[in-house]
């Protein structure tokens, strides 16, 4: 660690939690707290919201009690690094206000507008050919039609609320939204702005907005943030925010990476192909590669990472740790207790493997990949009188599993390669009874790694690291620590093979009765 060097208040502004920690240039943990944060589901069905206003105000009073319970570091730090959920937008007027609420990843608001934009004869898979081409070429794929991506938040906002639309001076990110309010600089990054689907990817050291792309989409230039490799810093933390905060003014503001971004740095695998699965909100399977490629059929393609000059695989399973919430909310209704994911947890534990037959299909929200479908629902199949919560514990948890592997298939595929060992990160990953049914379903090792329920705000931490000298990513990735292994138990393989070729056969049965 070079001379010098101090601490990172690190911030992950997760969909449904926010975290802060005290992160030291050896990317070690040394204090951190979070706070949940809610959603807002519009009436319409298609709509889901946060309000910037409450991110800031979550965040200023987390810091001001991380800093209160751990003063000693106060005058250690020197650099704060947002990381932030991808694939969202904030429309902000020329002074940096919000216009409205922040429309989140998982709002579907703008599939039709995405619909018209992709569509035209000669036409495949919804998309046509000549557009998709150009996509794929300067961007390695091309805007989902389920209407998730922050083009598409966008375009809705310019169908749906055009005094809004034209109000706007920027459309943001939401960690470039939370940089703002920290710098007063409107800025973004290079792999932050990659699913507006906008930006030339095809030089990772030259990535910029491409005149085609935003001509197709009836976008200007001006309405976007300028872009800087993640490692940049943006400045010093305004003053205002500083003595609000408690922090020493002068402390500088990195620019950051998205979630996904930076946990893949987070998780330890640093190098390419060393993969890890997250499971959190939504789960994904992702690891660094050198090359940029796309796999159109499964949704699935490698994008600008959070490590400058390199990719990553980007995919996203849509409900993951949400199913588990989900049953929370059948079980406890609005009143769970605080040892709700515990008690889950030990239940899942009680039953065998297969739960009894019950099955779970995790589609609560549509699936985004392997296979592109905002339509298709899940839930219990063969529920019968003899299961109790154990079998509905467990079968949530295989369900999420079994459709982990198929993900871990179509990733497995572009990667080129048997990805082993894969490291767990993410909240669901402290669950050893997940991570053993994970380990039995993939057949794959995987290893827990130390406090997995942090790895996204640690890879915060580890980036502005890197981003202020203090050390490299070749260091980084020793200083990650393994808590667990986990090894699939060869007695289940049978089994668990036998039920994904069940759950393949019943999506296609459920995407055939959503479609109609």
């Amino acid at each position: 660690m070079e001379q010098g060097a101090g601490m990172i208040l690190a911030l992950d502004l997760g969909t449904t939690a926010v975290k802060a920690a005290v992160v030291s240039a050896h990317g070690e943990l040394v204090a951190w707290g979070a706070e949940p944060q809610p959603l807002i589901l519009t009436p319409d069905g298609g709509g889901v919201e946060q309000d910037p206003r409450v991110w800031w105000a979550t965040l200023t009073r987390l810091v001001q009690r991380l800093l209160a319970d751990a003063p000693e570091h106060r005058d250690a730090l020197r650099a704060v690094s947002c990381t932030a959920q991808w694939s969202g937008t904030v429309a902000v007027d020329a002074s940096g206000e919000p216009l409205g609420n922040a429309i989140l990843w998982m709002d579907t608001r703008g599939a039709p507008d995405i619909a018209e934009l992709v569509g035209g004869f000669p036409r495949l898979m919804g998309y046509n050919l000549f557009k998709v081409r150009t996509w794929l070429h300067l961007t390695g794929g091309a805007p989902a039609r389920s209407g998730k991506d922050p083009l598409a938040h966008i375009l809705y906002l310019r169908r749906a609320e055009p005094d809004r639309y034209r109000a706007a001076h920027k459309f943001l990110e939401p960690k470039d939204y939370l940089n703002l309010r920290l710098t007063g600089r409107f800025a973004s990054t290079y792999e932050t702005l990659a699913l507006h689907w906008i930006t030339d990817n095809r030089d990772l050291r030259r990535i910029d907005y491409h005149p085609t792309l935003l001509r197709y989409a009836g976008l200007r230039r001006e309405q976007f943030p300028d872009l800087y490799p993640s490692t940049a810093v943006l400045g010093a933390v305004l003053p205002t925010v500083a003595d609000e905060w408690g922090l020493p003014r002068g402390a500088q503001v990195v620019a950051g990476t998205p979630d996904l971004h930076a946990t893949a740095i987070g998780s330890g695998g640093l190098g390419d192909f060393q993969a890890h699965i997250a499971l959190s909100t939504s789960a994904w399977i992702s690891c660094h590669v050198p090359f940029k490629r796309t796999d159109i059929w499964r949704n699935l393609a490698t994008l600008p990472a959070g490590i400058p000059g390199r990719y990553f695989i980007a995919n996203e399973q849509e409900s993951a740790g949400a199913c588990v919430e989900w049953l929370c909310g059948v079980i406890w209704r609005a009143c769970p207790p605080p040892d709700a994911y515990s008690q889950i947890d030990a239940w899942a534990a009680q039953a065998a493997a297969g739960a009894g037959g019950l099955r779970f299909l995790p589609w609560l929200v549509g699936e985004r990949t392997p296979v592109e479908n905002p339509h298709v629902r899940g839930g219990f199949c063969r529920l019968s009188l003899q299961h109790g919560r154990s079998e509905m514990a467990r079968a949530v948890l295989e369900g999420v599993a079994l459709n982990a592997r198929w993900l871990l298939q179509a990733v497995e595929r572009l990667a080129g390669r048997r990805l082993e060992p894969i490291r767990l990160i993410g909240g669901g990953a402290r669950s050893a009874v997940w991570a053993q049914i994970l380990a039995d379903v993939l057949q794959r090792e995987l290893w827990q790694m130390a406090q997995p329920q942090m790895a996204t705000v640690r890879g915060a931490g580890m980036l502005a690291a890197v981003a202020m000298g203090w050390t490299d990513w070749q260091s980084l990735e020793r200083s990650c620590p393994v808590q667990a292994r986990f090894t699939p138990d060869p007695a289940r393989a049978r089994l668990y093979d036998a039920m994904y070729r069940e759950f393949r056969a019943r999506y296609r049965v459920e995407s055939r009765r959503w479609a109609s």
